[in-house]
């Protein structure tokens, strides 16, 4: 036997949000409800487990048909979590030489817990009964322009099954799973990358066909092998296969003379035969040397060619062009670290960067950061395929995958819960925030501690005074602040805040929430007068209208305060910045 690796993701709301220590436990198959599992696994902070090896048999059997011979192993993977529907997956598919990854949603319940949802992987499409040939359905009305879409609808049945459920998910995790269930991820890389072109482009055929969508139907594709192609709600998606997606997922075959996706028909070109590409002979042509598309011109002829979409939806900003590395400079940078900071709050391990435009070692380790969880190429280099699922991921935290809705701010308004649980662990500005209100209640309630610092680390002394809220206002005591303890926070710290400006005395804490442009309020107001007052003796710092708005000029002192005191010049008030200003100001 051989053996190859697995690693389980857990989180909810499509990415959004990753799930911290969830309990995954790895049994042989069949084995789950009567046997110990073989490995016992947590989550990390970005919803990860630790990659584990699994016996596989050896990858020789999967390059050429063998009957009866199925040629990977299975396992089941149960996942629980407090105030989650407990999941079971039965068939995880392991192959020799191949990381598997298992990504898993959950969905939060309240009260009694439900049944555990099971989901089950079929037998592997090349490893079952023969399927029946595609239909060719490749006409119908056509939309204006070839558009990636953000997520695709699939419907899990033949297009007549009225009791078949659908789901929503995004075009690349489509293509992934598809690529997956139709093809094993043992082959040459090249056969891989044809069968993958003609995935993507029989897929693109049917949104820009509006094939289902013009009938009447509420979904894009089926799953059904009649119709269209093999999709596995839940099934385990192979990294090698992962990767090859998130490089050519915007690239599509074309016929000549004509303006669709080429509707790729093709066949496992054993068991059924098609005019179309066959799957088994793509191995034997790239171990021959042909390339990806040589493999394509073999069965579809030299009138193809492979073209690029231009335009992709939901994706904030287009890709630059080329790609950004240490050194680049410029406005693509500094959106792409802003879209990293705010990914940064629910995937606390990638760094906190300072957005100035300029690709440095800081922003160089966070783009590698991201990649290790994404499953890209830790190069840390903003190619292609980073940049998209920076925005892929972008536009799922802020939209919560539709759940609600931050609109267009790359930060939050003072005060909004962040979206996910702050816990032993979590940092930033929301931290900040949290440590504020507790800070202020510790003053006028002696049950809760005063806690000495705003740092935005998430210690022990922040989960005490958490715990110590959480007893004297009757809520789950677990250190935890979720939606109930935050919304009591805020609601604590409103009704005490007069009484705290009241009776203030000494320097201005740091609010917990950054300053910058746009926002208003007394905070902004004091700042202003600071910065006034330092710049009488600091006079290249420009005076300003003390009137609570956080415009231009106002930022344009706070970059000529940071450079004379050796700071990032963000033209940010965050908490180093605040505290450097008021310590100057004392000073003098």
């Amino acid at each position: 036997m051989s053996t190859g690796t697995l690693r389980v993701e857990v989180y909810v709301a499509r990415e959004a949000l990753p799930l911290a220590e969830a309990v995954v436990e790895v049994y042989r198959e069949n084995e789950w409800q009567t046997g110990t599992p073989i490995a016992r696994l947590i989550t990390d902070s970005s919803g990860q487990t630790e990659a584990i090896t699994l016996e596989a048999p050896d990858a020789d059997l999967s390059q050429s048909p063998h009957d009866g011979v199925i040629p990977y192993s299975t396992y089941d993977i149960l996942v629980q979590q407090s105030g989650y529907q407990t999941q079971l997956i039965l068939g995880v598919q392991i192959f020799a030489g191949v990381e598997a990854l298992q990504q898993i949603e959950i969905a939060p319940v309240q009260g009694r817990q439900p049944e555990v949802a099971i989901s089950e992987i079929p037998i592997h499409n090349l490893a079952g009964p023969p399927q029946p040939n595609l239909t060719d359905y490749s006409t119908g009305r056509v939309l204006a322009r070839v558009v990636i879409p953000q997520y695709i609808t699939v419907h899990l049945g033949r297009p007549s099954n009225t009791s078949a459920s659908n789901v929503t998910v995004s075009f690349r995790n489509y293509i992934k799973n598809v690529a997956s269930s139709e093809i094993y991820p043992t082959w040459p890389e090249n056969a891989l990358r044809a069968n993958i072109y003609c995935q993507i482009s029989l897929t693109l055929n049917r949104v820009f066909t509006e094939w289902y969508r013009s009938r009447g139907y509420n979904f894009d594709i089926t799953n059904s092998t009649s119709y269209d192609q093999a999709f596995v709600n839940n099934r385990d998606i192979f990294t090698n296969i992962s990767k090859i997606v998130d490089e050519i997922f915007d690239t599509y075959i074309q016929k000549s003379n004509f303006t669709e996706p080429f509707y790729a028909e093709y066949c496992d070109g054993r068991q059924v035969t098609c005019p179309g590409l066959k799957q088994w002979g793509t191995v034997t042509l790239a171990n021959q040397g042909y390339t990806p598309f040589g493999i394509l011109q073999y069965y579809y002829g030299y009138n193809i060619s492979l073209v690029q979409a231009t335009q992709i939806s939901g994706v904030p900003q287009s890709y630059p062009g080329s790609p950004l590395r240490f050194g680049s400079v410029g406005s693509a940078v500094r959106v792409m670290q802003q879209q990293l900071n705010r990914i940064r709050r629910n995937y606390p391990a990638i760094p906190q960067l300072t957005v100035d435009g300029q690709f440095g070692s800081d922003t160089e380790r966070a783009v590698r950061t991201f990649q290790k969880i994404f499953n890209l190429t830790q190069d840390g280099i903003v190619g292609k395929s980073t940049w998209y699922k920076i925005s892929y991921i972008y536009v799922a935290v802020t939209k919560l995958a539709e759940l609600s809705s931050e609109g267009s701010f790359l930060t939050p308004a003072a005060g909004e819960y962040p979206g996910y649980p702050l816990r032993i662990g979590s940092t930033g500005e929301s931290v900040e925030q949290l440590q504020v209100w507790l800070r202020a209640a510790g003053r006028f309630y002696e049950s809760i501690p005063v806690i000495s610092a705003v740092d935005g680390i998430f210690g022990t002394a922040t989960e005490n005074a958490v715990k110590a809220f959480q007893n004297t206002f009757d809520l789950t005591s677990d250190g935890i602040v979720g939606p109930m303890t935050w919304r009591q926070l805020k609601s604590v710290y409103g009704n005490l805040e007069n009484d705290i400006n009241a009776g203030a005395s000494g320097p201005p804490v740091y609010p917990g929430v950054a300053l910058r442009v746009g926002s208003r309020g007394e905070n902004v107001r004091i700042m202003q007068n600071y910065l006034n007052s330092i710049g009488r003796v600091y006079t290249s710092i420009p005076t300003l209208v003390a009137d609570g708005i956080y415009g231009n000029a106002t930022a344009g002192a706070v970059r000529t305060f940071q450079r004379l005191f050796g700071l990032d010049t963000d033209g940010i008030i965050g908490r180093i910045t605040w505290n450097r200003i008021v310590t100057v100001y004392n000073s003098l």
